[in-house]
């Protein structure tokens, strides 16, 4: 049984996450206002806090601020706020994962465990190290190196440059990314994927436009290349 913080200050969405967590096994806790939250991360240490933007105190960008400043507790933001540009900001903050709104609450629960079975270790520590042009992917290690130097990735970006390792030269939907990296079947409006895509592309040395080891396949979805090929 996960311990969870929810941060949201509308009541009946409050209300009825409580509800429906409970329900699906989840120990809970909540707050309305985002100092009355930080205050609880703090002294309950749950075991992840799921948090709105929009609160009444506080703006929820900076309690993310305030709270990664003392803690590393699991992450996420959930709101209706879905400018990509937003979403960049808030993951980059040091939000694990982030959700808009309208959603379900199957939908957060299964972002919640995906959330937790990665940060409790969830790696097949027998895969080998994969190759990938001038690449090397640790995934017992977690680590990556190009060309012998090695690359400060975040969690979800190396599980996805992982997934994309694993299948070189393969297309791969963003739906399919959505299920298989963030192990959540849902699709839609959701940017996460883009957004770590454009980082990824920044730590490899490369962009959209000029590509290197990601390439868009229009309408289908991406696969990684060796650029030397």
């Amino acid at each position: 049984m996960a311990q969870l913080l929810l941060v949201e200050d509308d009541p009946a969405v409050r209300s009825a996450l409580m509800r429906t967590l409970t329900e699906r096994g989840h120990a809970m806790t909540s707050a309305s206002t985002g100092l009355a939250g930080l205050r609880m991360a703090m002294d309950d240490r749950p075991d992840l806090v799921v948090l709105d933007l929009g609160l009444p105190d506080v703006d929820g960008y900076e309690i993310i601020r305030m709270l990664r400043a003392v803690s590393s507790v699991p992450l996420i933001v959930a709101t209706a706020r879905d400018d990509e540009s937003e979403i960049a900001r808030v993951l980059d903050a040091g939000a694990d994962d982030y959700l808009v709104k309208p959603f379900g609450a199957v939908q957060l629960d299964a972002r919640i465990r995906a959330v937790l079975r990665r940060l409790q270790g969830g790696e097949d520590d027998g895969m080998r190290p994969l190759t990938v042009g001038e690449l090397r992917i640790d995934p017992r290690s977690r680590e990556v190196t190009m060309r012998g130097t090695s690359l400060d990735l975040r969690p979800k970006e190396f599980d996805l440059l992982c997934y994309l390792a694993a299948r070189p030269g393969q297309v791969v939907s963003k739906r399919e990314l959505l299920t298989q990296v963030w192990q959540v079947p849902y699709g839609g409006a959701d940017k996460t994927v883009d957004v770590h895509l454009s980082w990824l592309r920044n730590k490899l040395g490369e962009s959209a436009q000029e590509p290197r080891y990601i390439r868009a396949v229009r309408g289908v979805g991406v696969k990684l290349v060796d650029p030397g090929i």
